[in-house]
């Protein structure tokens, strides 16, 4: 099982071809491309985090999007999943469902040597749990129009910044060893605390 990444799909949205300069001729090819990208990547033994914006249509067609997308599915909501997150239907094709998570994915050679703690928000955040002792934050919502910052070890996995696909464990770890943590708060003066 590998565990992906992703955010900001905006699954029937026609309007964000335009807002976000997605190079889609119609929402109709936007849902059908990043189904395929999806599961190109995903098996139906993966893991999949979103971190929000899942969907803007209604909430019979978000659940047949969730369906015919590979692997198990976890959501932190977005600022556009306010009908979605009502829906019974639509929460049931997910393992969890919040606003805001903190997760540990098993890695050894991550900070500790047991796992590496990540926080996910639709937001991006300038400080977040355990910062200081090397976690990370992955966020969506900006659609990567926030510059990425080499010294927090933070990361946009919206669709946006990674060619429409779901973006792997693997990969975010690749990017996040050639940030360089600096501390921001008094958190940092001691990592002990």
């Amino acid at each position: 099982m590998r565990i992906f990444f992703t955010g900001d799909t905006h699954y029937g949205h026609a309007n964000v071809i335009k807002y976000a300069k997605r190079l889609f001729s119609s929402v109709e090819e936007m849902n059908s491309e990043m189904v395929r990208r999806w599961n190109e990547v995903v098996t139906k033994d993966d893991l999949v985090y979103i971190v929000g914006d899942f969907a803007f249509c209604k909430p019979e067609q978000a659940v047949n999007i969730v369906r015919s997308l590979h692997g198990r599915k976890r959501i932190v909501f977005g600022n556009h999943d306010k009908q979605l997150r009502k829906n019974r239907m639509f929460l049931m094709q997910f393992e969890a469902a919040a606003d805001y998570m903190e997760i540990k994915v098993p890695d050894t050679t991550a900070p500790g040597g047991k796992h590496q703690r990540i926080t996910l928000l639709h937001y991006a955040m300038r400080v977040w749990n355990t910062a200081h002792h090397g976690s990370w934050q992955l966020y969506g919502h900006s659609h990567g129009t926030l510059p990425d910052w080499p010294n927090a070890l933070q990361l946009d996995v919206g669709v946006d910044c990674w060619n429409f696909t779901p973006v792997s464990y693997e990969t975010i770890k690749e990017r996040m060893a050639l940030k360089t943590w600096k501390p921001v708060d008094h958190h940092g003066q001691d990592r002990d605390e």
